[in-house]
């Protein structure tokens, strides 16, 4: 290149050594963005570079396209396209919209050189003797241009592989091994930050330095509940207020991982949180920063399980001088790549869920509540497990493809903002379930996002059923079904785990009549009936309700109402004119627990949590049966409508008035330590200074998820009582199996076999009634009755991995362990992550003595769940099996550190005598009645829903 330029006089040099530079820097440049100084000050010289060829090119193009071959005057047309392309990419930036030029001037400016080149060889007489050779020369040179290009696109996308989140081998065996350890600055989170070094508040406290590139997420995320994660969240606010209060600020370290970054990071939050809950830091909440300086996530166990990094260019990002901030964003504009790859890690959308897991999974142990471990909340294990992540391969139903937190909570928005992907940003308002924050920031837009969200269609009411009343002692007895796992947790346990059902003791299937708005049977005046209603999660990738489910209102209220405006039935009313309490015997989902001397959980003082009296949340694809035992009165009218709404308020009625005004009687002289708060506590604290826009309590809206409506006639008592019928239609298929399902997860497992049966009548091709009918039969240990229509559903679909999971279950009873081996390779074939169907091929090898093949099996549950309880049982007993006594040790400490107390429930005794209602709905399969409905009519009182309406 510089003989063909080099008669050029001072032009013709200086292209001689600018091309060269602009190769070279180029090829850095694009094999190895990063985020220092050099970098940067190479993308100005290399921009500056580009602007001299240019300039140089235009007196002396025409002379060189005069006096060069044809091969150079190619080359350098070339060349000078991607100059003038570059120039233009320096006014308009490199985003992601402009990347088709980007690699347009790139390619261009290649082959030129490459032409360039080769024409400089053929003068040095290398492949030049003839028109045949000249080609091949140039086509030689273009390859091996093409050829580096292609090593330079594999050195840079390797990044994308780097740094995936993979779990350890072996988890901790107690809390003092997660994070920094009791030495560090931020335990018991297991945040960490590379050199252990503390970070700036300001840090976490400059979003607004986003917002000049990314002014629509960044006013998106101003109205978030991640925004007002901290001590601008009055709710919060008050619960790490009486829990530093009660067992001291380092515990409280345990929530700062995740909800306070400004203060916990700084080193801010030794000092208790009152004395500086005004101070900026208290009040930034989660930042652009805290989600999108996370370098690494160790592992999906949660509570902060990662690494945070200071970039070492965000001084100059949020600087406040005008010529330094100009400088940063040209330089950010004119190459993105160093800064994508510092905020946007590949984890962050290839792993979605794992890297949410990161705050959205909890567990407690000795530090925090002084007890021992359980686990809190946890969204992720069950999406995991589940038909919606495309993992579970037990689930009722699965989506039309799998879906991540992001698809659902980080929807596509219209937006210009730099990095859009075709004028669309995610969502950072994180549409969810919170309504108190925007209630109380009065924000009627997130508000509105937030309801609408709720209402579109994730789950669904059906009045679905109807059957004469049994005798309230054939109830009883029939109650006698108990989820045992979800005895021992604080959090349900969903397909992510084994669910030992205890099925009812309740002899034949009463038969129903269903689905009610089909057959509209007559109701007799005098006469008592269970009416069924079916909730179903239909668009809920992990249980519903989801998150700290001790805190929440979320219950089912049916009332039925006549023609004459009497009301006739009322459970899930709400007092105090449709603003206070949830009656008690509604039908809650929450995680209801008590602390060591039984008081209930209701302050979010998770870590005084000793025993649950019971948790009812739904997975994701499935359903709940609510049973409801309906008295007919002799005065109503000739119709009853029966209405049913599945209602949601962010948090309980008690625990915002708490949480603004709640404050202990000191007058009763009652004690409280960790494990026990034994106080009155009454709400007549000053309301002044709360963290909400106005000092005052806030009426939480109650928002109607789902509802239906049925209208059934009303006949004399003197009538002939209708005759049970069912109607089965093709169409209406899963209504009869999600009333099943509803049925089976309660165990009542005759009456979902019944159910199920009535799938297999409306389509009997269709593989999931028989499956169904199969897990029941399984549960219940009928297994020649399992066999019998497992082999049906594998008939129709003999690859289905549900059938062939229960299937391999069936020829376990029957001691054929190379049979159930098979059939849950067939299932792990097309769900390899599948953590019951590992578990059970594990137990097998087991069973079969070929320790050392269900320890490689076992050992792949780590992958997916380190703290696997089954996983740590399992491999106890491969390893004595062994004679690896270190080994067996090590499982059976985390075995004992994760199986849960049972001894504690015994502390949930006293609490349920004195709490009918809530025993009442610890029970597997039960029943609710109306509350009193003395002079009670619709004109008097309002429902859950018109009274939030009415709020409005």
């Amino acid at each position: 290149m510089r003989e063909n330029s080099s008669s050029g006089g001072f032009a013709g040099r200086a292209l001689s050594w600018l091309l060269p530079f602009l190769v070279i820097s180029a090829a850095y440049l694009y094999t190895f963005p990063q985020a220092n100084i050099f970098y940067a000050g190479i993308v100005l010289l290399h921009a500056l570079g580009g602007v001299l060829t240019a300039i140089l090119l235009i007196p002396a193009l025409f002379r060189l396209l005069r006096e060069g071959s044809f091969v150079a005057c190619a080359g350098w047309l070339l060349v000078g396209a991607g100059a003038l392309l570059g120039i233009i990419l320096i006014k308009t930036g490199t985003p992601r919209t402009e990347w088709k030029w980007l690699y347009f001037h790139i390619v261009i400016s290649l082959i030129g050189v490459g032409l360039l080149i080769a024409d400089k060889l053929g003068r040095r007489g290398w492949l030049s003797t003839n028109t045949a050779t000249s080609v091949l020369r140039t086509a030689i040179c273009l390859v091996m241009i093409a050829g580096i290009g292609y090593g330079a696109r594999y050195v840079r996308e390797g990044w994308q592989t780097r740094g995936r989140i993979q779990n350890p081998a072996m988890s901790p065996d107690n809390m003092n091994g997660e994070g920094d350890g009791p030495e560090g600055a931020f335990f018991p989170s297991s945040a960490q930050v590379y050199g252990k070094q503390k970070i700036p508040s300001k840090f976490f406290m400059e979003s607004d330095s986003c917002k000049r590139c990314h002014e629509d997420i960044y006013n998106q995320w101003f109205s978030s509940a991640h925004h007002f994660s901290s001590f601008n969240n009055q709710w919060y606010r008050k619960s790490i207020e009486y829990m530093q209060d009660t067992i001291g600020t380092k515990p409280s370290k345990w929530c700062g991982g995740c909800h306070d970054p400004a203060v916990l990071y700084a080193g801010l939050m030794d000092t208790p949180i009152k004395q500086i809950v005004h101070r900026p830091e208290s009040q930034a909440g989660l930042g652009c920063m805290m989600c999108h300086s996370i370098a690494n996530v160790k592992s999906t166990m949660g509570q902060g399980d990662f690494y945070l990094e200071y970039p070492k260019l965000h001084e100059l990002a949020a600087t406040q001088n005008p010529v330094a901030r100009s400088l940063h964003d040209f330089l950010i504009r004119l190459n993105p790549e160093p800064h994508r790859r510092v905020f946007l890690k590949p984890f962050m959308r290839t792993q979605t869920a794992e890297f949410c897991s990161s705050c959205h999974k909890v567990h407690l142990d000795v530090p925090v509540n002084h007890y021992r471990w359980f686990r809190g909340f946890n969204e992720y294990d069950n999406w995991q497990a589940s038909g919606v992540s495309g993992q579970g391969a037990r689930s009722f139903y699965y989506p039309p493809k799998p879906q991540q937190c992001a698809d659902c909570h980080m929807p596509a928005e219209a937006s210009k903002d730099a990095g859009n992907i075709n004028g669309f940003v995610h969502s950072h308002r994180f549409p969810g379930a919170n309504t108190a924050l925007p209630t109380a920031n009065e924000d009627d837009a997130q508000l509105k996002l937030t309801e609408a969200f709720l209402k579109s269609g994730a789950l669904t009411v059906d009045i679905f059923a109807l059957s004469p009343a049994q005798s309230p002692l054939q109830a009883a007895m029939k109650a006698g079904a108990t989820s045992q796992s979800e005895l021992a947790t604080t959090f349900a346990v969903g397909e992510e785990a084994e669910t030992k059902i205890a099925p009812g003791t309740g002899g034949e299937v009463v038969p129903v009549t269903a689905p009610l708005n089909v057959v509209q049977p007559a109701l007799r005046r005098g006469d008592t009936v269970r009416v069924d209603v079916v909730v179903r999660t239909k668009k809920v990738g992990h249980f519903f309700p989801g998150g700290t489910v001790d805190a929440y209102d979320t219950w089912l209220e049916l009332k039925g109402t006549d023609d004459k405006g009497q009301t006739i039935f009322w459970s899930g009313m709400v007092e105090g004119d449709g603003k206070g309490p949830v009656e008690k015997g509604a039908h809650f989902y929450r995680s209801l627990q008590v602390d060591a001397h039984g008081n209930p959980i209701n302050k979010r003082n998770a870590w005084a949590t000793r025993a649950v009296v019971y948790v009812r949340l739904i997975p994701p694809g499935a359903a709940d049966t609510v049973h409801y035992r309906v008295s007919i009165p002799e005065n109503a009218g000739n119709k009853i409508t029966l209405h049913a709404r599945l209602c949601y308020r962010k948090f309980s009625w008690w625990g915002t008035q708490f949480s603004f005004v709640g404050e202990p009687d000191e007058k009763s002289g009652r004690e409280v330590t960790p494990d026990y708060d034994d106080r009155p506590f009454v709400f007549t604290k000053s309301i002044r200074g709360v963290s909400a826009k106005e000092e005052e309590i806030p009426e939480l809206p109650i928002v109607t998820v789902a509802e239906n409506e049925v209208t059934l006639p009303v006949i004399a008592h003197s009538a002939a009582a209708s005759t049970p019928k069912t109607i089965v239609r093709k169409d209406e298929w899963q209504r009869w199996n999600d009333y099943g399902i509803g049925l089976f997860l309660q165990g009542d497992l005759k009456g979902a076999a019944a159910a199920f049966q009535k799938v297999t009548e409306a389509d009997p091709n269709n593989p999931d009634g028989w499956v169904n009918i199969g897990r029941c039969a399984v549960q219940e240990g009928d297994m020649e009755r399992a066999r019998a229509v497992l082999e049906k559903a594998l008939a129709l679909s003999p690859n289905l991995a549900r059938a062939n999971f229960f299937y391999a279950r069936v020829l376990r009873a029957d001691g054929n362990y190379e049979g159930a081996a098979a059939r849950l390779r067939i299932v792990l074939g097309q769900y390899p992550r599948d953590r019951v169907a590992l578990n059970d091929l594990g137990r097998i090898l087991f069973l079969q003595r070929k320790y050392a093949d269900a320890v490689t099996v076992l050992q792949s549950v780590f992958t997916i769940d380190p703290e696997d309880l089954q996983a740590h049982y399992n491999l106890m007993l491969c390893y004595n099996g062994l004679g690896n006594e270190k080994l067996a040790k090590e499982h059976e400490a985390r075995y004992l550190r994760f199986k849960a107390d049972e001894s504690s429930q015994a502390i949930t005794g006293p609490y349920r005598q004195s709490h009918p209602e809530d025993n009442n709905e610890r029970q597997a399969i039960h029943e609710h009645i109306s509350v009193p409905l003395a002079g009670l009519t619709s004109k008097h009182f309002k429902t859950a829903a018109s009274a939030a309406g009415a709020s409005k």
